[in-house]
This record gives C-alpha cells, sequence and structure tokens, in this order.
C-alpha cells in the first residue's frame, strides 16, 4: 500500500532541462530521502509527481495518478512550501476549509493540531507565525486526512534542534506502520539518521537509487586506519599490494583498496605489530559530494585566501585543513583545483597532509563545492484543491 512509481518524469524552462527523463520507484514501510545539490530539480520532481507543473512522465500512487484519486488528502498528505497560507485565516480556519473539501471530521483539526503542537497558538493568522511554525502547520496539513503517503519539500527548514528529532521520530513510526514517505533535506546528517534508501539526483538525472548503507559503501573514501610502531616495513608490504597509503597527523596509516581483513593478513604475512586495525567508512555527506561533484549548477568559493606559497600547511578540524596564513578551508571534489582532493592513494610530502589518501598543493585549499497516536494525512500544503 502506497508505493509510488515515477517513470520518465521531464520538465523544460526554455532551454534548460530541469527534470530529465527521471524514473524511480519509492516502497512503502521506509523513509526514502530526495537529494540533489541546488538546482538538481527535487522541488520541480515534486510538483510534476502531484499534477502541480506541466511536464512529461506519469507518476501513480498506488496505480492511479494523483489527479484521479477521489479526495486526494486522504491518499497523499504533501507539503511543498513551509508558509502556503491564506494570510488572514487562522490556521484552525484553514485546516477546516480543507477538512470540509475532503469529507474530513471536524474533530480531525484539533487531532493534528495538538500533534504539531499548534493547539495554543490555533486562533493566530500564519503571517505571524515563524517558518518552524509554519512548517508545522504544513504538516498538519498532510496528516489531516490520515494518508498512506506523505511528500514533503525540506519539512526540517526552520525547526529547532527538538523539532527536527521529533520529526525524524515521527517520519520514521509513520513509515515503519508500512505507509510512505518521501522526502528532501539538505541536511545530510539527520537525512543520514531519518532515511532508509535514498533517491538521488543531479541536473534532473537520477544518480542512484538505493539503500542508504549501499550508497555510503559505494563511496571512495571508505579507509582502513592502522596503528603500528613498524610503520616503514607496513607500508612496504601494502604497496607491494598496489595499497593505497597515506599517513594521518596523529601518526596513523590510513590504507585504501583492501578491506580490513586482508589489511590485516598482510600486516601479519609482514611480521608488523598492529596497535589498531579499524575501518572508517564515509559519512553520507562525503558518499553524496563524491556522487554529485560534477551535477552542481551553483558552486560557491569558500573559505580564506591561501597562504604563502610553499608554506607548510598546519592540521585543523577533522576535515578540515587550515592553510599556512589563511582561514579554514574545505576539501573540494576530487579533479579539482589546487588543494582539492588527489586521486587516492597518493603520498604527500611531509607536514602537508590532507584527508586520507588525498592532498593538496602545500599552504592552498580548496573550494567545497515517539510519534504518539494516530499519524495523520495529506496533499499539498494548500490541500488536495492546489
Amino acid at each position: 500500500m502506497g508505493r509510488i512509481e515515477a517513470t520518465n518524469l521531464s520538465k523544460t524552462y526554455g532551454a534548460k532541462r530541469a527534470v530529465d527523463d527521471l524514473s524511480f520507484t519509492v516502497e512503502p514501510g521506509v523513509v526514502t530521502g530526495f537529494l540533489g545539490p541546488n538546482g538538481a530539480g527535487k522541488s520541480t520532481t515534486m510538483r510534476l509527481m502531484l499534477g502541480l507543473d506541466h511536464g512529461g512522465g506519469r507518476t501513480l500512487f498506488d496505480g492511479k495518478p494523483y489527479s484521479r484519486l477521489t479526495h486526494p488528502m486522504r491518499h497523499v498528505g504533501a507539503v511543498l512550501e513551509a508558509k502556503a497560507f491564506h494570510p488572514t485565516r487562522t490556521a484552525r480556519n484553514h485546516l477546516l476549509m480543507l477538512a470540509a473539501a475532503n469529507g474530513i471530521p471536524r474533530q480531525r483539526v484539533d487531532e493534528v493540531l495538538e500533534y504539531v503542537g499548534l493547539s495554543d497558538v490555533a486562533g493566530k493568522k500564519p503571517r505571524t507565525f515563524s517558518l518552524g511554525m509554519g512548517q508545522r502547520l504544513g504538516l498538519a496539513c498532510a496528516l489531516l486526512g490520515d494518508p498512506h503517503t506523505l511528500i514533503l519539500d525540506e519539512p526540517a527548514n526552520g525547526l529547532d534542534p527538538q523539532g527536527i528529532t521529533w520529526l525524524r521520530n515521527f517520519l520514521k513510526t509513520y513509515a515503519s506502520t508500512g505507509k510512505t514517505v518521501f522526502v528532501s533535506s539538505h541536511l545530510l546528517a539527520e537525512m543520514g539518521l531519518m532515511a532508509d534508501r535514498l533517491v538521488v539526483i543531479g541536473r534532473g538525472r537520477l544518480i542512484a537509487s538505493g539503500a542508504v548503507d549501499d550508497f555510503v559503501r559505494s563511496a571512495s573514501r571508505t579507509t582502513v586506519t592502522v596503528r603500528t610502531p613498524q610503520p616503514d616495513r607496513l607500508v612496504e608490504a601494502l604497496r607491494a599490494a598496489h595499497a593505497g597509503v597515506q599517513p594521518a597527523p596523529d601518526g596513523a596509516l590510513m590504507v585504501t583498496g583492501p578491506d580490513q581483513a586482508k589489511v590485516g593478513e598482510l600486516a601479519f604475512s609482514a611480521g608488523v605489530v598492529l596497535h589498531e586495525l579499524s575501518t572508517r567508512t564515509a559519512t553520507l555527506e562525503e558518499a553524496f559530494l563524491e556522487a554529485t561533484g560534477g551535477s552542481e549548477e551553483y558552486i560557491a568559493q569558500i573559505g580564506g585566501p591561501p597562504g604563502p606559497p610553499g608554506a607548510a600547511g598546519q592540521f585543523g578540524a577533522p576535515g578540515q585543513f587550515v592553510p599556512s596564513g589563511g582561514a579554514p578551508g574545505q576539501f573540494g571534489p576530487p579533479g579539482g583545483p589546487p588543494g582539492q582532493y588527489a586521486a587516492p592513494g597518493q603520498y604527500p610530502p611531509p607536514g602537508q597532509y590532507g584527508a586520507p589518501g588525498q592532498h593538496g598543493a602545500p599552504g592552498q585549499h580548496g573550494a567545497p563545492g515517539q510519534h504518539q497516536g494516530p499519524p495523520p494525512a495529506s496533499s499539498s500544503s494548500a490541500g488536495g484543491n492546489r
């Protein structure tokens, strides 16, 4: 119940192909995250799915397009804008209007207002609401018809940490009842905690679709950390096995290529004593940046000016490289200009180490490229009549 099938979705604005022959499925029972850089076409895709934009392809909700659903708020709850409300209608009256249009009992309005924490401001007009309060009212609209499917575009925007935690727990519980959740977000750390599966797009095209763990494991930044009192002997053995070896600032060796078991076997064969042998898996953020590095529409330059040529860099916070005489710069994607990630397995000169298996030019930096009670309902934030 609640399976979404999007097939050959496409949308063109003038000469720009915003969504390009995009197909994917969203299964019930799990939270599916929808990721992509700015301008990738996420919001346009969601509008196409709900029939709010004209374009190519089709989307079926349990075998039917959204336009053919009777009382759509009872089937699909969607929030595409945080504050799509009439400025002079109170929050409660806005929900009452949607309930009347979709044959939903009036008492359901008070239930969802209490559920999202807006009972105390039910008589106020949404134009006075903060962004976070607007997000909560939008979610109340989506939950009004107790739908089997939720489609949410950046629902965590404007929420405080407690609100984000509440939203995560709610969506996971909602999906665990066999319902479908399709949610976009730029908060990758939060998506890593919330989502079970991902649909990743770039420039309107599908990049990846599948389980979060599989997507993260596919990133090349997964490394094996080794500590040994005999580093020279181990480096020789690893290089003979065509492994990439990179010294870390704290004296450990970062190995790319062979897995943890293979590294242990190579160390044993070489008679090397190990004090640590562990695997560092790439984060969702690192895997996302690697997968979408060539699909960015808008690339900003971040960080301070480069340090003096040839000056040794300093180590800053994890994942950052502090150039001598400059502000902390972030690593960019593979193949970028000087200071961004080089190919895995390179061995930088002493004193200028970058992230494991990669280094940039000395002194430079690159550009970065629970739920309690019945879960509710439906349609776009403006209801089933948008």
